[in-house]
């Protein structure tokens, strides 16, 4: 029996599910049963106005927040009370808001603090090394500069770098373009596509709201702690309400 060319490809696999989480910061809480999927190969994209909770969310996943209720799941095993160090062992990365570069330090010192748990050969690290700054040359033109002293677009791609050199699983961006220039967002794009062709997966927290669709595969958008909209990234994009919010005058 043959199957029709137009079929639809089957799913990819689940890499991480967020089941009904609750977390939060001392007696506020700021996530309210949240649901999320992360699709192995795919770019997904966290959108939505600032305070709805995007960051906190970001800093669940990674371990840096607890979940008091629901459940976090990684390829089926439930994570949700992980440290970061065990999160970052299990292969997800978080690329922090703000990028939190260590200022003093050089640009090649702060992508082998990205490394600091793994148990590889430093040949090994030299290829990952090597393979960022094919994908960043500024990087490399840069690697005894101190971090503090780049542009804001630099330390950006540095952090991400950093996140890489983790070698990553999950790579979590959390605000991409944040006060960076259109050309610089278009270069970080321009990786990020390169990155998840060769497999990585991403999810990218972001206020470009067009940005973001364009980039990912699929999107969640979020309100007050809550997943309030999610599909495939192509049809949010021309879905009405998410432009009268989020895209203003683009909406008409």
């Amino acid at each position: 029996m043959s199957v029709p060319t137009n079929a639809a490809a089957p799913p990819r696999p689940e890499l991480l599910r967020i089941e009904a989480v609750q977390s939060g910061y001392g007696e506020v809480t700021v996530l309210w049963g949240v649901d999320l999927v992360v699709r192995e190969g795919d770019i997904t994209a966290l959108i939505g106005s600032n305070g709805a909770g995007k960051s906190t969310l970001m800093r669940t996943v990674s371990g840096l927040v607890r979940t008091r209720a629901g459940r976090l799941l990684w390829r089926g095993q439930d994570i949700g009370q992980r440290d970061p160090a065990q999160m970052l062992g299990m292969g997800v990365a978080l690329v922090p808001e703000g990028r939190r570069l260590f200022g003093a330090m050089s640009v090649e010192d702060n992508l082998m603090m990205g490394a600091y748990l793994r148990r590889a050969p430093r040949a090994d690290l030299q290829h990952d090394l090597d393979q960022i700054y094919t994908l960043f040359p500024r990087l490399k033109e840069r690697r005894a500069q101190a971090a503090g002293t780049m542009s804001g677009g630099e330390q950006q791609m540095c952090a991400i770098g950093r996140g890489l050199m983790s070698a990553p699983r999950l790579l979590m961006i959390d605000e991409l373009s944040l006060g960076l220039s259109p050309l610089l967002v278009e270069q970080l794009v321009e990786a990020l596509t390169v990155l998840n062709r060769e497999g990585l997966t991403i999810v990218v927290v972001e206020q470009d709201v067009v940005t973001a669709l364009e980039l990912s595969d699929n999107a969640y958008v979020m309100d007050t702690g809550r997943i309030v909209r999610n599909g495939p990234s192509a049809e949010l994009l021309n879905d009405p309400a998410v432009r009268q919010a989020y895209l203003g005058a683009l909406a008409h």
